[in-house]
């Protein structure tokens, strides 16, 4: 018999980590992790790890990105900013869990890839942006919620100020060695801490317009 998608190996590691929002699973389980991933990865794919995708970026545990998603708290309406796109894995994910995506990247390369990448899977409603992302992407702003793939000191004030009031924001802080996936919330125009989830290691947020692709 044919295995359902619903028991992928990568849906029931992310059960083991915690996971039970039967929509974040389902996103897991709709998309394939091999669409955004280097050729010579496919045969990984499947293992909870993290995966190199080039420009010295990784694409990060499957697990610990369905955990992050999770905890944005999401019902399926809402507008939502990535910050970190790689290949676009998590925004194809995001984009069975909100009605608007828009992901910024500050690689050149790694952009193009994920709009070909996202087409070829046949998402829609995804937004891809080159960019810094420290910056966010203010013309389509506010966000429901924010969520960071790269690690940051601390929350650039320009993503804060691109919150909607009640608006969740999800970013691995900290210095090297001592990060934190942390969850914030808008309220009454300012950036509160919410909850500490996880201890992690995320390539670093850097400040940058147009690097070299």
């Amino acid at each position: 018999m044919a295995r359902r998608r619903s028991q992928t190996p990568l849906v029931a590691a992310a059960r083991r980590a915690g996971v039970t929002d039967e929509r974040v699973l389902a996103a897991v389980a709709a998309v394939p992790r091999t669409a955004f991933v280097p050729a010579e990865m496919a045969e990984r794919v499947d293992d909870d790890r993290p995966l190199q995708i080039g420009s010295g970026q990784t694409t990060s545990q499957p697990s610990l990105i369905a955990a992050m998603l999770e905890a944005l708290e999401l019902e399926g309406h809402e507008r939502v900013l990535e910050v970190g796109t790689g290949l676009g894995y998590e925004a194809a994910l995001l984009s069975h869990l909100a009605a608007e995506v828009h992901t910024v990247e500050r690689h050149a390369s790694l952009a193009a890839q994920a709009r070909e990448r996202l087409a070829a899977a046949g998402i829609d409603g995804v937004t891809v942006h080159v960019g810094d992302g420290t910056q966010g992407v203010p013309d389509h702003a506010p966000y429901a919620a924010i969520i960071v793939a790269a690690a940051t000191p601390e929350v650039p004030p320009a993503l804060a100020a691109q919150l909607e009031d009640g608006g969740r924001l999800l970013a691995p802080v900290g210095p090297e060695g001592d990060q934190q996936v942390i969850r914030y919330r808008a309220t009454a125009g300012e950036l509160r801490f919410d909850r500490r989830l996880v201890p992690v290691r995320f390539v670093p947020l850097v400040p940058d317009v147009r690097p070299p692709a």
